[in-house]
């Protein structure tokens, strides 16, 4: 088994071991990620919820990912790095929730058998969003997305 696979493999144990207990906090988890750094391994874990992740949500659930660890060989006898933090803008949007929690941001999206199209998104569902393209408004389906991501947007102030 390739490291690779054994860390996704791992990752996917994590994951099962740990969603429960997360959501018990109010929080969804996002992302299970092992790798390697030298001797030690990195586990990265990401959490939201609805109206964004605070620091306390953050330090909670460090506090309760670390407990489960500690109580399970889920992470093996190797020494690690546990990273917890908010899903953050650079991660894809893959789920009906994550177009929700994005609601009045830019996207871009990659549509299957279209032209990439970039756009605020006004309002989704279980089933798809309508974008904000142009001052003309766009329902796209999440099955004919390939891939969307939210736009980071710099504003600059005026002096005056």
């Amino acid at each position: 088994m390739a490291m690779s696979d054994r860390a996704d493999s791992a990752a996917q144990r994590l994951t099962t071991i740990l969603e429960a207990p997360i959501a018990h906090l109010g929080l969804d988890l996002e992302a299970v990620e092992i790798s390697s750094v030298g001797k030690r391994k990195m586990l990265r874990i990401a959490v939201d919820k609805d109206g964004g992740v605070t620091m306390d949500d953050v330090a909670e659930a460090t506090r309760e990912v670390s407990r489960m660890l500690d109580g399970s060989d889920a992470m093996g006898t190797s020494p690690y790095t546990l990273e917890v933090s908010s899903r953050g803008v650079g991660r894809p949007l893959m789920l009906p929730r994550h177009w929700r929690r994005n609601a009045g941001r830019m996207v871009k999206v990659d549509l299957a058998g279209g032209d990439p199209v970039e756009g605020r998104i006004v309002d989704s569902d279980e089933t798809g969003a309508t974008l904000l393209v142009d001052d003309t408004e766009h329902r796209i389906d999440f099955a004919d997305v390939r891939k969307a991501k939210v736009q980071i947007e710099f504003t600059s102030r005026q002096r005056g």
